[in-house]
């Protein structure tokens, strides 16, 4: 069943262009320029129950736009959407009790409170019960191993232990749905893999809907089956991560090592392929996918190979070269 369904879903804004300069300022007074910049544009995906999808694009290209629209803070220029049955922007009050946001680099804490006291009252907001809240904050603070920092000021927490209280404040009604922008954005390693584990153990055991915005692609290769990739506002791919591969991606990488050094740091390996690397003892190449077999082959008849890696190209180079397009 689709939790969310987005039909044609646009946002405008109209923006004041200022002249340069004093005179510009005093032209302003009286003929304003204005500028319709198009954030989203005839945007159009569903989601089903308990999918997590991730929620790809560079810079401005409507991700945050699209997830404020569906959260109900932001009414869009044209189009529709509905989640779990309700239309975002009319912000029924059986829709808020039933989704949740959290923005990596918004705070929804207090930051002169400890944890506990603007967990609490969250939970006086939502009306849930002392029992429920208890066992619900042991659990998550337990998982997310913050439970001995309950106590202390927001202001005094790291970011990473900061963002572990944000996510445990937005999941704490227990929402059906939950829109992620950039949640791991600015924690260390081992941060950002706890938040991670969390979010995929979640998922699988309560069956959450997330859409998971990120720039870190670790975030959306260890959690995401299926992305969408916007970019100027536009959906231009919807499907399995694993079809932005073989769409886009027409190279492999094959990595060879040598017995003899010296021969194969001095032959001509462009006719194999792309060469990227060149170590001590090995060598590096960007091979195009239909060339490979016969790419290795050709390597293990004309140079002393000792031994060969054939391996995908990084999916952060892929997404990275898509954009650059």
């Amino acid at each position: 069943m689709a939790l969310i369904e987005v039909q044609g879903l646009t946002k405008a804004f109209r923006t004041y262009k200022k002249q340069p300069g004093f005179k510009g300022a005093l032209r302003g007074l009286f003929h304003r320029k204005y500028e319709q910049t198009l954030a989203v544009k005839d945007v159009n995906f569903t989601v089903e129950e308990g999918e997590l999808v991730g929620f790809l694009g560079p810079n401005g290209a409507g991700k945050t736009t699209t997830l404020k629209m569906l959260s109900g803070l932001l009414y869009p220029t044209s189009g529709s959407a509905r989640v779990l049955g309700y239309v975002p922007w009319e912000r029924d009050d059986g829709y808020r009790r039933q989704f949740a946001l959290l923005l990596g680099q918004k705070n929804q804490l207090w930051w002169d409170l400890p944890a506990r006291e603007s967990l609490e009252l969250n939970s006086k907001i939502y009306g849930i019960e002392e029992k429920l809240f208890q066992r619900t904050v042991d659990e998550l603070t337990e998982l997310l191993n913050v439970k001995d920092k309950l106590n202390v000021m927001v202001r005094e927490l790291s970011l990473g232990e900061r963002m572990k209280m944000e996510l445990i404040a937005a999941l704490l009604h227990q929402p059906k749905v939950l829109f992620l922008d950039e949640p791991t954005i600015g924690l260390d390693v081992v941060s950002q893999k706890t938040v991670r584990e969390f979010l995929r153990n979640h998922n699988a055991t309560k069956k959450t809907t997330i859409l998971l915005t990120s720039h870190y692609m670790a975030d959306i290769q260890e959690l995401c089956q299926r992305v969408i990739i916007i970019d100027k506002g536009t959906i231009f791919f919807d499907g399995r991560l694993s079809e932005i591969l073989d769409r886009f991606a027409d190279s492999k990488l094959v990595t060879i090592s040598c017995g003899a050094a010296a021969n194969c740091q001095n032959a001509d390996l462009s006719k194999y392929g792309e060469v990227l690397e060149r170590a001590s003892d090995s060598i590096k190449l960007k091979v195009k996918r239909d060339r490979v077999i016969s790419v290795c082959k050709a390597l293990l008849d004309d140079l002393p190979v000792t031994d060969i890696d054939i391996q995908e190209v990084p999916i952060e180079d892929v997404i990275r070269q898509i954009f650059a397009r």
